[in-house]
């Protein structure tokens, strides 16, 4: 079996029992961003955003950091409208993945889905703004492709913000 095979085989098993913590969860803050997070986003992230190891990475603290700044919410919504590729490390883990875009996906479900990533997800610190639909809409209009993403996160990263 491949390397590829057996991640999503991973994905899968993990899917099943995230699926089973989830069952015990509150209900979301941002249903809508949830549900499309499930359609979209949990088959490589998993249904609990911990990520699926040599697959994606986890997305249950970094985008909640990123949203408390005005760099990293612009990073958040050119990931999602972008998609984002090449080799990150995230939580000392090594990834080197492509996601694709959702710009097809509309800005309010763009922004939904974020803010439950944040919000839901992440436990973003009191305080943090809400992702908007006019956030997203501001860099749809400026459309970059993954790798350019991936080097905007870097920046961010060694700058810390």
């Amino acid at each position: 079996m491949g390397a590829a095979r057996r991640a999503l085989a991973a994905a899968g098993i993990l899917g099943v029992a995230a699926g089973a913590c989830l069952a015990d969860a509150p209900a979301p803050g941002y249903p809508n961003g949830a549900r499309a997070f499930q359609a979209n986003c949990a088959v490589c992230h998993g249904p609990a955003g911990a990520g699926i190891p040599a697959l994606a990475p986890p997305l249950v603290s970094y985008p909640a950091h990123y949203a408390g700044s005005a760099e990293g919410r612009r990073l958040l919504a050119m990931t999602v409208l972008n998609g984002l590729y090449g080799a990150i490390t995230v939580e000392d883990k090594h990834f080197d993945f492509r996601m694709p875009e959702f710009s097809s996906l509309d800005d309010p479900t763009l922004a939904a889905v974020l803010n439950f990533v944040v919000f839901d997800l992440g436990h973003a610190a009191a305080g943090t703004k809400p992702l908007t639909p006019a956030d997203i809409l501001a860099e749809r209009a400026h459309p970059v492709d993954g790798a350019v993403v991936r080097e905007h996160r870097e920046a961010l990263v060694h700058t810390g913000a």
